[in-house]
């Protein structure tokens, strides 16, 4: 299938500066070039919430960054604890923040954007152990947030999407419910063998040797690590009594194929699954509506089906 066309613009500016090697690159550069990119995607009006509040969450390393997003309607609405993507290096609260403004317009959710720590200073487990204390908090002071018993959900965009599938497993352990899991183009096993990866090995934003980077900056070359559930949530023993899933993916993505996958394992455990692999689309299309109408109808298909699992505003 073709590019979306907006997409395919995109990828010719992005391929007239082509990115450093991630592994030999100083962080704060890979940080500063995505917060750069995001901002060139914003729109110069933003997506209007009833409030945004910056705040903080008791964490295992210190306090975690939370920007929380409300909806304008008033009464109990459903809470959404999002985690960016970023290759567990990059993204932000700000670099996301077009994304969770939507979300939090969409669903009519009260939205809990989560700033983890990130490697290579902070690598595994450290992102998901900020992730996992955020969401035990927001469901044990669910009155804070949205209020509604019963409509919590994470989510999470690539990074963010192994994130918001590991937590949903530890909560499944754990006991505790989730009305839903939301994951958009995620990695779900660092060393699984999967045709995508060789299929979209370049040329369509994210390349197989930046998986390569990241996932050894974030947990080593250990396989032992790399391939314990926390990391690569497609080895968990088993999928049965997770939160129901909505999983996006993009054809043209070297991700593709371990997303559907995680979708495909998940179903076969019995739980309720909705899933889409958008042709024109690539790796990121979360962040790319503002000028790909392509991204644009993925983005507000998945938001509406989360919507439509956590029931909206009251």
């Amino acid at each position: 299938m073709p590019l979306d066309p907006g997409i395919a613009a995109l990828l010719d500016r992005l391929d007239a500066a082509p990115a450093p090697r991630i592994r030999a690159t100083d962080p704060g550069t890979l940080r500063e070039a995505q917060s750069a990119l995001a901002a060139t995607l914003t729109p110069p009006e933003p997506i209007l919430v009833g409030d945004v509040q910056e705040g903080t969450v008791p964490g295992p390393g210190g306090d975690v960054p939370v920007r929380v997003y409300r909806p304008g309607a008033p009464g109990p609405v459903p809470t959404v604890v999002f985690f960016h993507g970023g290759g567990f290096i990059a993204g932000d609260l700000d670099t996301h923040d077009l994304v969770t403004r939507r979300l939090c317009r969409d669903v009519g959710a009260v939205v809990v954007a989560v700033h983890y720590r990130r490697a290579p200073e902070h690598p595994f487990p450290a992102p998901y152990e900020d992730c996992l204390a955020v969401t035990r908090h927001v469901a044990d002071h669910i009155d804070e947030y949205g209020a509604r018993r019963g409509s919590l959900a994470v989510a999470g965009d690539s990074a963010g999407g192994n994130l918001a599938a590991v937590v949903a497993q530890a909560f499944r352990d754990e006991g505790r419910p989730l009305a839903a899991q939301l994951l958009a183009y995620p990695t779900t096993d660092f060393d699984g063998d999967f045709p995508s990866r060789a299929e979209n090995a370049t040329g369509y934003v994210l390349t197989a040797e930046n998986i390569d980077d990241v996932q050894y900056l974030y947990a080593g070359d250990d396989p032992a690590v790399r391939g314990c559930p926390q990391v690569s949530p497609l080895r968990a023993k088993t999928f049965a009594g997770l939160a129901p899933a909505i999983i996006g993916t993009a054809r043209h993505d070297p991700l593709r194929d371990e997303g559907l996958a995680y979708a495909e394992a998940l179903e076969e455990a019995g739980v309720e699954v909705f899933v889409r692999d958008y042709d024109t689309l690539v790796h990121g299309f979360l962040n790319l509506f503002p000028v790909s109408a392509g991204a644009d109808a993925a983005t507000g298909e998945l938001f509406a089906e989360l919507g439509r699992r956590l029931g909206g505003a009251a």
